[in-house]
């Protein structure tokens, strides 16, 4: 019964502080990602009106799904709409070597550099052809052609 009673409570510490750590509207924010960038609306081929980094306090006047309209603390001109995953309710101080957004996506799940390099050791992983896919790049002027052409959503 005590070990059902110290699971509950631990879980309701860890849920109540997950809940007071989200993105919320009229709140602050600090960008996670080494830069994001801000768009006119939430469409993925809105246009760009902006770029925030690593650090930057911005202040929440929406939510909406998994994006948020921002305005930086320190460039009232400077808004738009990102995604939440690049923001953070805690204060970050960025460093000088900053982080990309899938590294901070990475060391939420846990997975870092050294994690990567304990597994390259520990087998015969073979990480070549995910090297290759990360290295493609596709212009977003090609990607827009791609959806228009093959007749899909361009989710604005």
């Amino acid at each position: 019964m005590k070990k059902k009673f110290l699971l509950f409570f631990v879980l309701t510490v860890l849920l109540s502080g997950a809940l007071f750590a989200q993105i919320k509207s009229g709140g602050s924010a600090w960008v996670s990602s080494k830069t994001a960038e801000l768009k006119s609306s939430t469409g993925f081929f809105a246009s760009k009106t902006g770029t925030i980094n690593m650090g930057d306090e911005v202040s929440v006047l929406q939510v909406s799904g998994s994006k948020a309209e921002v305005r930086s603390v320190t460039n009232s001109n400077l808004r738009g709409w990102t995604a939440t995953s690049n923001l953070s309710a805690r204060r970050i101080v960025a460093s000088g070597s900053g982080a990309s957004a899938s590294e901070v996506a990475l060391a939420g799940k846990g997975f870092s550099q050294e994690v990567e390099d304990s597994y390259k050791t520990q087998g015969e992983l073979n990480y070549d052809d995910v090297d290759k896919t990360e290295a493609i790049t596709v212009s977003i002027d090609d990607l827009y052609n791609f959806v228009v052409d093959g007749h899909l959503n361009t989710g604005e």
